[in-house]
């Protein structure tokens, strides 16, 4: 799909629509909006809750291990199993979860983002289902965490004003500036507004056409060459609670190829809370 760095980790809704019944595929459906799903899906789909099924439910943390593993089994994913992602508002939750899932070290050939998300998928006028499919569980194994998927706030710091890595605010321009702390109606928050010293600003949705899919590789990297991400050097990515940083990890990583790119998901609610850590404010 197009020319970029990893063009397998894309698939087209026609693709999907062929191939969703397949032995060794499994949809999985993560929206912002967490109702979206029971009112309507691609058939077969299973729907997974960011709120209460992609996140420890007691300390700020992802999934645990153990708990990941029982996700999996739950949803009928094997090791092997094929995953195709796909969510509402452009697919920053379905790349949050797909982050995970690497994270965990699902493979990467068996991993995939249905280009365009829900939007495309219901504006080509495709059937809508409602029934919620079961399937028999499996024995999923996760290896260990993968330290070079996710940053934490440690690694950030002798980082700061070097220059040396690609340092990648995706929030809104307000957020990036200090003017508002989080997006209406967020209640994720932090106590300070602003952003981390050295940082670029480049929206995350900056990223995605129209109609919801994303950009070919050549606009993508003139939009963050411009912006003077160097495509050659590590990058981190940040935003509020890591599920916006999850889709330009995504870009940075299997579209434009940088090799070595983190999601720092503690993102501002951690650093704007964290005693010690500067900010700055535009």
């Amino acid at each position: 799909m197009g020319n970029y760095a990893h063009p397998e980790m894309l698939v087209s809704t026609d693709w999907v629509a062929e191939h969703r019944s397949d032995e060794g595929i499994r949809l999985l459906e993560v929206d912002v909006d967490t109702g979206a799903y029971e009112e309507g899906h691609i058939e077969g789909s299973a729907g997974l809750d960011w709120t209460s099924q992609l996140c420890d439910q007691v300390r700020r943390d992802v999934l645990s291990k153990k708990d990941f593993e029982t996700l999996c089994s739950n949803a009928g994913i094997s090791n092997d199993t094929t995953v195709v992602f796909y969510g509402d508002n452009n697919n920053w939750f379905a790349c949050y979860a797909l982050w995970q899932f690497r994270y965990y070290g699902h493979t990467e050939d068996n991993l995939k983002v249905m280009n365009g998300g829900r939007s495309k998928w219901f504006a080509e006028g495709r059937a809508l289902a409602k029934e919620i499919p079961s399937y028999p569980s499996t024995s999923y194994n996760a290896q260990e965490p993968d330290a070079n998927v996710r940053a934490m706030a440690q690694e950030i710091f002798p980082h700061l004003d070097k220059n040396d890595i690609n340092l990648v605010d995706v929030r809104s321009p307000a957020e990036f500036s200090g003017e508002v702390i989080a997006p209406p109606g967020m209640n994720e928050t932090a106590q300070r507004g602003g952003h981390i010293p050295s940082a670029t600003s480049i929206p995350w949705a900056q990223a995605v056409q129209d109609d919801g899919s994303f950009k070919s590789y050549d606009e993508l990297k003139q939009l963050y060459e411009r912006k003077g991400v160097d495509l050659e050097t590590d990058a981190i990515a940040y935003c509020r609670i890591g599920e916006r940083s999850s889709h330009t990890w995504f870009v940075l990583k299997y579209l434009l190829g940088i090799q070595n790119v983190e999601n720092y998901d503690g993102s501002w609610t951690e650093w704007g809370n964290l005693v010690g850590a500067p900010i700055e404010k535009t």
